[in-house]
């Protein structure tokens, strides 16, 4: 019978164990071994059983055991040091409170996902595993985060495989009473809740979850109310369901919704209120609209209070093409704004206005995410070099007349959390090692020093610790094979197979990741016979464990899972591939240090970071990847290995496949099994497990998320907060003001003349040319702009590689007719063929960077023709 009605009922702790249900309630302990060990003592097959989350763990623990603990002084005196250590951990100074400087108050991060934990399955993939180690690194080093998202019911979806390997949704339901959150509650003890006006006078409301990550409070709204109507309870159902309408109201509840949320918290914590507001990904971009709503309603105008809220936004981009980015139509948009709807003040085309793609090659009818989010942000950056590079080329029909290299998106190579993605075998070793608390410190905050010692660490330790991680993968593989082929109708009588499933001590390459076609899951069936010849070598042999979700609307994702269970189904080569379903962080957590090659091979450069490759690098794993994301900025061949790209201009996708994948067995056949199984007079393969020492010693440091939050502080949180500081309601007016008497007098600046002292085309390395520049301003002065000479080595097209620029100094005027002279130094410091220009550009202290308008003014071909541009 189905019950008509569903209660959580929670334990009643004994008054000696009630620390518990505070360390079970802060998620800190999903990365502190310590807390989870302490857990697991409680009752250890209960702790397997629910996965290793204590709230539904104590929940399951019978009053007598409880009794039993509650009278047992040597499980209190350990409940008492980890109860203490975690007081200890979200109370004492840490980085953050050690540095000198103006830092934010506080933080607001909002993500659609946060990758906690799997007890908190509110992630779909790399964005939430980012976000949720963003989180954790912040709280590691005492950066005052709050992390805003959404609590969907379903979460993303679990998967499944039918018995001919087609994925199968299912979305369980999540009640977050039986989750580590709790209700933030208005001090009368009703939950609080934020409120967005919706067309036809309805409203969408939204209750406010709190999840604490260690320092940092996480805030998540949830629609699933009854205040709401049906349609409104749904909006907060699942992580990127629904159509356009859906998402676009998950985004406003995200974004200003979220900042209400914020607001909520603060008043009724004495939280610091956030002078940062960080938007990871485009979908978070509305609160921006919120921020300037509010700022509005304290009588600063729209423009004005835009230039207040840019100064205190920072954006991440993470996508590298345009059709990952959420763009909605123009009216849809406009129809949830205004009199009518939500911000009733603001005028919707200024809203409008923010979204449009009303550039070059942008379609000027739709409402673009990514577009918003830069324009209310003066600091954007994407998530690795390459992907910098990626997003200025993208986004440079903001900033037209610059080069893609001046666009202002800067990058902050993403990273991982180790306390979450490291092995706790890793971890005793490197505390055998340096001790406990430097290894706890090398893990979390890096410091290469610390990292060094690995140096130390004898050969056999560390083969010793990979078979043993590898044994471990092999055990996990076949318990998770086993219930998928149950899953898939297979009875047990057909199954004995499943035990000979991989072997401990053979080289074992990992594959997991979303599967999109540009991540080419099947391009290591290519050429499937060279691939059996891999597997099945007699002395030689690889074993491949891959997983991965397709979006649930993606066929053609669908499909190459489909190929490569097939594929991997052959009973000649199923002892040697496996596909896992259902890919997530608990999989993951075991998946990353059993492998010895952490394989990478999509279309570059598609690829903004890739973070799983270095969650990988963490265990001694080493990368075997295409030149993109993380890896082309920091790939050597000590500790890995590069894919060959075929991306030349002319190159049709399945030939490029062919070349490319042909590079991948190559690599495998004559250097890579090689390396694994020759051995040295120790019997040790002495050269692999030098790249696996070069691994941990050359890229643990780098790859931390403790390395990147410092980067994000440093660079990013601590300019911002200096910004919104200095752009109180009088400088935000003088700024907004001078904007606009920039741009309707832009016309008229031009520069009218160019001449250099040099007599020849010809020049000897070292000297020094006076420059002169004649300028028009119209109704301008000098005090608003700034002349640059931009000179450096210029291609056969003439043009300039590794500009310099200089300005140059007002020397007279105006003359009779308006203009201006400028002039200065032009200093001609490298042979070759070398080159000049000038530009004026906009000039105001409170630009975080002259191309903030995308203004710039350079001279015409009449003018060039007589400037001697070119010193050959």
């Amino acid at each position: 019978m189905k019950a008509i009605r569903r209660f959580t009922v929670r334990p009643v702790l004994p008054d000696p164990l009630r620390p518990l249900s505070d360390l079970a309630r802060n998620l800190r302990w999903s990365w502190h071994t310590e807390t989870r060990d302490l857990f697991q003592s409680v009752d250890p097959e209960r702790w397997a059983a629910s996965g290793g989350d204590p709230v539904r763990l104590l929940g399951s623990v019978p009053p007598e055991r409880l009794t039993e603990l509650a009278e047992d002084r040597r499980f209190l005196r350990r409940l008492t040091t980890v109860a203490d250590d975690l007081h200890d951990y979200v109370t004492g100074d840490r980085w953050y409170q050690t540095q000198s400087g103006e830092l934010p108050a506080a933080v607001a991060y909002f993500s659609p996902e946060f990758g906690i934990t799997a007890a908190l399955p509110q992630y779909s993939g790399g964005l939430g595993i980012l976000a949720g180690d963003h989180l954790k690194a912040a709280s590691d080093l005492g950066v005052p985060l709050i992390g805003v998202g959404l609590l969907y019911r379903h979460g993303y979806f679990r998967q499944t495989l039918s018995r001919d390997g087609w994925q199968q949704e299912h979305y369980p339901v999540l009640d977050p009473n039986e989750l580590p959150v709790a209700l933030l509650k208005e001090s009368d003890g009703t939950p609080a809740q934020v409120a967005l006006a919706l067309p036809g006078g309805r409203f969408l409301r939204a209750r406010i979850w709190l999840a604490q990550v260690g320092r940092v409070p996480l805030l998540m709204l949830d629609s699933d109310i009854e205040e709401n109507d049906l349609g409104e309870r749904g909006v907060t159902d699942r992580l990127y369901g629904g159509g356009s309408e859906h998402r676009l109201l998950q985004e406003m509840l995200l974004g200003i919704g979220g900042v209400r949320a914020v607001r909520t918290y603060c008043r009724l914590t004495g939280h610091p209120e956030p002078e940062v507001f960080h938007t990871n990904e485009g979908h978070a971009g509305f609160l921006g609209l919120e921020r300037i709503a509010e700022l509005s309603d304290t009588g600063l105008e729209f423009d004005s209070a835009l230039e207040a809220v840019r100064a205190g936004t920072v954006f991440t981009t993470h996508t590298p093409v345009p059709a990952g980015i959420d763009r909605f139509d123009r009216e849809l948009v406009a129809r949830h704004f205004g009199p009518d709807a939500e911000l009733p003040r603001i005028d919707v085309e200024r809203i409008l206005q923010l979204g449009m793609e009303t550039y070059p090659g942008g379609e000027p009818n739709l409402f673009n995410m990514a577009v918003m989010g830069l324009r209310l942000a003066q600091r954007a950056n994407g998530v690795s070099l390459l992907h910098g590079n990626v997003s200025r080329e993208m986004f440079s029909g903001l900033w037209p007349g610059f080069d893609p290299d001046e666009v202002p998106i800067t990058s902050v190579t993403n990273g991982v959390h180790a306390p979450t993605w490291i092995a706790p075998e890793v971890f005793q070793l490197g505390a055998r090692q340096i001790g406990a608390e430097r290894a706890e410190d090398a893990f979390s905050d890096g410091g290469s020093d610390r990292w060094d010692a690995v140096a130390d660490i004898p050969d056999q330790d560390i083969w010793e610790l990979r078979r043993t991680l590898r044994e471990q993968l092999v055990t996990e593989v076949r318990e998770r094979l086993r219930a998928s082929w149950r899953q898939r109708g297979a009875g047990t009588a057909e199954l004995g197979w499943i035990d000979g499933v991989l072997d401990p001590d053979v080289l074992t390459i990992g594959f997991a990741r979303r599967v999109p076609s540009y991540k080419r899951l099947t391009l290591m069936l290519r050429d499937r016979d060279r691939l059996m010849d891999l597997l099945l070598h007699p002395e030689r042999p690889i074993q491949i464990v891959v997983a991965g979700k397709a979006h649930p609307a993606d066929d053609g994702g669908k499909r190459l899972i489909q190929e490569l269970v097939r594929f991997a189904d052959d009973p000649r080569v199923r002892h040697r591939i496996v596909f896992l379903p259902d890919y997530g962080m608990a999989m993951a957590q075991k998946l990353y240090p059993g492998c010895d090659i952490w394989l990478n091979n999509p279309l570059r450069p598609l690829e903004a970071c890739g973070t799983s490759g270095m969650k990988a690098a963490l265990n001694g794993c080493l990368n075997l990847s295409v030149l993109d994301g993380w890896w082309d900025e920091w790939f050597q061949p000590d500790f890995g290995w590069a894919i060959p790209t075929a991306d030349g201009v002319g190159t049709d996708p399945d030939r490029r496949d062919d070349i490319e994948a042909s590079a991948l067995y190559d690599l495998l056949e004559q250097r890579i099994t090689p390396r694994f199984y020759e051995r040295g007079p120790a019997g040790l393969p002495d050269r692999w497990i030098e790249m696996v020492r070069q691994t941990l010693t050359l890229l643990g440091p780098k790859v931390l998320a403790g390395r990147m939050v410092r980067e994000y502080v440093e660079r990013l949180y601590a300019p911002a907060a200096r910004a919104h500081r200095t752009m109180g309601p009088d400088a935000a007016r003088e700024l907004a003001e001078w904007k606009t008497r920039l741009r309707r007098y832009w016309h008229a600046v031009r520069v009218d003349h160019v001449e250099t002292s040099a007599t020849t085309a010809t020049a000897e390395l070292g000297t020094t040319l006076t420059l002169r520049v004649r300028v028009a301003l119209g109704d301008l002065a000098p005090d608003d702009i700034e002349v640059q000479a931009v000179s450096g080595r210029v291609d056969s097209e003439d043009r300039i590689a590794d500009a310099t620029t200089v300005p140059l100094k007002p020397a007279g005027g105006p003359d009779v007719e308006g203009r201006w002279m400028y002039e200065g130094p032009l200093s001609l410091d490298r042979t070759g063929p070398y080159g000049y220009t000038v530009r004026i550009l906009p000039a105001h202290r409170l630009l975080a960077t002259g191309a903030e308008l995308g203004l710039v003014a350079v001279p015409s071909e009449d003018v060039v023709e007589g400037a001697g541009v070119l010193m050959r």
